[in-house]
């Protein structure tokens, strides 16, 4: 493989960041749903969040177009690291962390995956060959996934703390040698920042010669994205693909960090081990994607694999909507997990294969705006108090199994050319 070492290096920098963030990312929404209750102040932050990033992501976008994606990794992980160990430091000398720093910490983390995946994405195209980047693309998922299975767990373990050496994950119990309590917030945050710290020392190992020698544009940012519009403009099957396969990451995104502490306290009425627990289900699911889907795209079309993918997911948010069981509610995220996976890895190749590595950033970014405006829509809605009373979050997970399966109608005219 064309710059092994160098892919080697980035996926290790970013499974060691992606630990501690999904724990952190994992706690922060908990937090707000069970232990301080202020899911619906929750939900309102990260709507506005969500519709303030737009303006962010395509930004961002710009920036790993113009500029080496090596140095984008460093500065922030530099920032990262200021960040977390901030909020930690400031949590542990005043054993409290106010609402506000825990909020600010998620609001910056959510900042900072809007420019850190597609780094990853651009600069594993620019580094890899293009015939790699089905396998690359699939290696990115087995890692990560991977690392979201122990950060899933581990997140299990520190939120709840074991009760006579003893903890409940996966719906079984497990002992432990020792009794120990759970963690506080802050101690969550300061493992976060060391993470940051330790990609800092991997990131300027990386060394690497470019797949395609393809010219950096200079030029204004508004120019640019105009360029990236154009481009998609003019290849009107891609924007067509590239738009309608994110219904999937839209409605997941709101489930992991909005709706699914919800679901977990109001309708299954279970705990921070069933919180946990669906978690690595979900990473275990997105897991088998990494190793089975390249056989599937060997024998079926991209869009096609969408297709089928993005049905599947549909109908597993609206099961989820009609049972109240634990199990079964195990195996929809074991389900969701692998539709997700599954069509990222084939989204993101297919989209490498048809648009220019110096221009990838800038299409991302008309992606971007599209997903992140119809995320703060849905968040929006969510918040309010209707989804947050009784069990009426199933409502909730039925409009985005409706929303996936409409999406899938656009790709029909596709499929038979892509």
């Amino acid at each position: 493989m064309k710059n092994r070492k160098g892919i080697a290096l980035l996926l290790s920098a970013h499974v060691v960041s992606s630990f501690a963030q999904g724990i952190t990312m994992l706690s922060i929404p908990w937090y707000f749903a069970s232990i301080v209750d202020q899911a619906e102040l929750f939900g309102k932050v990260l709507a506005g969040a969500t519709f303030v990033s737009i303006i962010w992501s395509v930004f961002a976008g710009t920036l790993i177009d113009r500029y080496s994606r090596k140095h984008i990794f460093l500065i922030a992980s530099i920032v990262g690291l200021m960040v977390l160990g901030a909020a930690g430091y400031y949590g542990y000398i005043n054993q409290e962390m106010p609402i506000w720093i825990v909020a600010g910490v998620f609001v910056f983390t959510f900042f900072g995956f809007n420019i850190h995946y597609p780094n990853l994405y651009a600069f594993t195209q620019q580094m890899a060959a293009k015939g790699q980047y089905g396998r690359v693309n699939s290696i990115i998922e087995i890692l990560g996934q991977s690392t979201n299975v122990m950060s899933g767990a581990v997140g299990a373990i520190l939120l709840m703390g074991s009760s006579g050496g003893a903890i409940d994950l996966l719906g079984f119990q497990l002992h432990f040698p020792i009794a120990f309590e759970a963690w506080d917030i802050w101690e969550i945050f300061i493992l976060d920042a060391s993470t940051y710290a330790l990609a800092l020392c991997i990131i300027p190992l990386i060394r690497y010669d470019s797949s395609e020698d393809l010219p950096i544009d200079l030029d204004p940012i508004l120019k640019r994205l105009r360029t990236g519009w154009q481009f998609l403009t003019d290849h009107k099957a891609i924007r067509t693909f590239g738009l309608a396969s994110y219904a999937i990451f839209i409605v997941l995104l709101i489930e992991v960090q909005y709706l699914l502490s919800l679901y977990v306290d109001n309708h299954l009425q279970a705990g921070a081990d069933v919180y946990a627990s669906s978690e690595v289900y979900f990473a275990l699911g997105s897991l088998s994607a990494g190793l089975m889907i390249r056989r599937l795209t060997r024998t079926m079309r991209p869009v096609k694999t969408v297709i089928l993918l993005m049905i599947l997911a549909g109908l597993s948010f609206a099961l989820a909507a009609v049972f109240k069981s634990v199990w079964i509610f195990y195996l929809i995220s074991v389900a969701i997990g692998f539709t997700n996976a599954g069509t990222r890895i084939t989204r993101v190749t297919h989209l490498f294969n048809h648009i220019p590595n110096n221009i990838i950033g800038r299409a991302n970014s008309i992606f971007y705006v599209y997903n992140i405006a119809m995320r703060g829509t849905f968040l929006m809605l969510f918040s309010t108090a209707f989804f947050d009373n009784s069990n009426n979050i199933i409502w909730a997970y039925a409009i985005c199994g409706l929303f996936v399966l409409v999406s899938v109608i656009p790709l029909l005219r596709l499929k038979d050319d892509h």
